[in-house]
């Protein structure tokens, strides 16, 4: 294990991590920054457990539409394939049916 620091919204935090989650780690770093900017702004200045807080929200949100629009589309997209597969099973064994 090894110390890693992150910035998250202004401030430093440091923790420890296996060597090969580091750069997953960065690019967490890296997500949560994309956004840190508007949590502070909705803060208002005030403390950074409030800056937190807003980051989460906006976290929390975004993770939550990711989850309802692409599992419908995946959901969509899993079953007219395993239609199209079934069909051709089917297509298949009246195939066989009929030159046995």
């Amino acid at each position: 294990m090894a110390d890693i620091t992150l910035q998250v919204a202004g401030r430093s935090y440091t923790v420890s991590a296996r060597d090969e989650d580091m750069p997953h780690l960065r690019a967490l770093e890296a997500r949560i920054g994309h956004h840190a900017d508007a949590a502070m702004r909705a803060a208002g200045g005030q403390s950074g457990e409030r800056t937190l807080l807003y980051l989460a929200l906006i976290l929390a949100d975004a993770l939550d539409e990711a989850e309802k629009k692409p599992a419908a589309a995946r959901s969509d997209t899993l079953l007219e394939r395993i239609a199209d597969r079934l069909e051709a099973v089917a297509e298949a064994l009246e195939e066989s049916g009929e030159t046995s």
